[in-house]
């Protein structure tokens, strides 16, 4: 059975489209990183249990808990503690996380950000290392927050709510939707 070519078709992935402007100013990625909505890191030393860390992260809604020397923010930074540390260095090794420290699964010396670096490094760090969270030192490398992929979506989104926010509900053709296997 031979197709028919449709001269179309062939244009269609051979033209380059042109691009549509967005509206997407590049001022934003100059601004400091304090322009996006950060909290308090929390803090453990590197003695305190996982099951410690573990439920720090729940209570607070976070993904990650950052590790200093004393346990304090005001003490250096020494480590981070995600919840991909949970899945690759607990769960999926089979160890006891209330008697293991945190200190031994931790990611020592993360890479960080300055207090005075921009939106654009943030972006950097996240897309060229892979992290969802960046810690953000002071010049002593003390801990000063905690730049999460979430905050970096909620800047953006705040930033373009017009175009973000009026969206379809979905994107495509629309679904038929059935109550099996809801």
């Amino acid at each position: 059975m031979a197709f028919e070519r449709d001269d179309d078709d062939e244009t269609y992935f051979d033209t380059p489209r042109p691009r549509q402007s967005t509206g997407f100013d590049a001022k934003l990625l100059r601004e400091p990183l304090t322009v996006l909505p950060t909290q308090r890191p929390i803090t453990l030393p590197p003695d305190a249990s996982v099951t410690d860390a573990m439920r720090a992260m729940q209570r607070e809604h976070r993904g990650c808990v950052l590790v200093t020397d004393d346990g304090s923010p005001n003490s250096k930074l020494t480590g981070i503690f995600t919840e991909r540390d949970v899945l690759f260095r607990i769960v999926d090794r089979g160890r006891n996380p209330a008697s293991l420290p945190v200190g031994e699964v931790m990611t020592p010396d993360p890479e960080t950000l300055a207090v005075h670096a921009t939106v654009a490094y943030v972006l950097n760090k996240m897309a060229v290392g892979g992290f969802r969270h960046v810690p953000v030192v002071d010049d002593e490398h003390r801990p000063y927050g905690v730049i999460s992929v979430r905050e970096v979506v909620t800047f953006l989104v705040d930033a373009f709510p017009r175009e973000v926010l009026n969206l379809p509900t979905e994107a495509g053709p629309p679904r038929m939707s059935s109550r099996e296997g809801a």
